[in-house]
């Protein structure tokens, strides 16, 4: 297989979906057989080329719109002030356990209707889930991604039933319930669909935004001077936030395969051609960013890749953003002395750059 780790090369094969397919039934099969792995992997949105990729997409639409996010920026603060004052009130957390996963995780389990006492799962099965996409697998990851699927399957088909029976009930900004009504009217999912990518959702929008918010802080930590900076100017999180992606980009690795013989960035390559896009790499190529491996919260202009492009630039990239914007910002408000309490833990993972523990002060 091949490595584009040129930011040139990258941007071009997101921008050129017939000539780079995402399409993962034939890629999958040797890791995941017919397990319930490669069912979620090939049926949910990220893995499938037009015309499916973009009928998927269209129905998940209405909960990345404006006017949806706007609703959202008042309990994304909300939330984001209740953990920062419990996490006052003990001194000493886990960055990552009691604020970066706990917002999206949260967040996302509002968009699906999962009652906040049925919440204490949801990490554990995108973990799992997400693990099994690792380059090279272990039994045990494949077993427990397995299992998560499973679980998270029999645990939706009740949401779902639940939801028939009551649509009333839905509360503001669920999007589970507007995917039902879309199945109903032939026009929407079937149902492995509406399962498999409700799974998408949390997996996604709780996996970029944990490891924006815990790569981010983790950064100011390294780069005090930008640290001041950003306290001094808290205007400039905007651009941290763009800057916290470029640089300790969440996604590190997507995939392509080619659908017929090219020559890329001067190499010839075969049809079939299995593709990677080294994301990360491709967001330090000093030919885009000047300076690449200093960390510069005002950088401009900055067009990272880490949400991608194309047709498949994340779905929910404004929501990650805001998220992630409104976390960093109270947190370093809230907080101007914020320092690491003990030696943080990485996650361990190849496609994926974050964090499992980031123990912190207050100060």
């Amino acid at each position: 297989s091949y490595f584009l780790t040129r930011y040139a090369d990258v941007v071009a094969a997101y921008r050129d979906p017939v000539l780079f397919s995402s399409d993962k039934r034939e890629a999958f099969r040797p890791n995941f057989g017919d397990s319930l792995l490669y069912e979620h992997h090939t049926t949910s949105l990220v893995f499938n080329d037009p015309p499916g990729h973009t009928r998927v997409r269209k129905l998940l639409a209405p909960a990345f719109t404006p006017r949806a996010l706007a609703a959202l920026q008042g309990r994304v603060e909300a939330l984001v002030d209740r953990l920062l004052d419990e996490a006052e009130a003990r001194g000493r957390f886990d960055l990552i356990a009691d604020l970066a996963s706990a917002l999206p995780v949260q967040l996302i389990g509002d968009m699906l209707g999962v009652p906040h006492e049925e919440r204490e799962p949801l990490r554990g099965w995108s973990l799992a889930i997400l693990g099994a996409l690792e380059p090279a697998p272990s039994p045990a990851q494949l077993d427990a991604g397995t299992r998560a699927v499973a679980q998270f399957k029999d645990y939706l088909r009740g949401l779902v039933a639940d939801r028939r029976r009551r649509p009333e009930d839905r509360d503001e900004g669920e999007i589970l319930s507007k995917l039902i009504a879309a199945e109903a009217d032939g026009a929407g999912f079937g149902e492995l669909e509406l399962l498999h990518n409700a799974i998408f959702l949390l997996n996604a929008g709780h996996e970029t935004t944990t490891n924006l918010i815990g790569n981010g802080v983790e950064a100011l930590f390294r780069f005090p001077d930008e640290r001041a900076r950003l306290l001094r100017d808290p205007a400039l999180i905007k651009p941290a936030v763009e800057e916290f992606l470029r640089f300790e980009s969440s996604n590190q690795l997507g995939n392509r395969r080619l659908t017929r013989a090219a020559n890329i960035g001067g190499v010839a390559m075969p049809a079939g051609a299995y593709i990677h896009l080294a994301i990360g790499a491709a967001n330090r190529d000093p030919a885009e960013f000047a300076h690449p491996d200093r960390l510069d919260i005002a950088r401009s202009p900055n067009r990272h890749l880490a949400f991608a492009t194309g047709i498949h630039a994340c779905a929910g990239m404004s929501l990650a953003r805001m998220e992630g914007q409104v976390a960093v910002g109270k947190l370093m408000g809230r907080f101007p002395r914020l320092a690491p309490a003990a030696a943080a833990v990485r996650g361990g993972r190849a496609r994926f750059r974050g964090f499992l523990s980031l123990p912190v002060e207050t100060g």
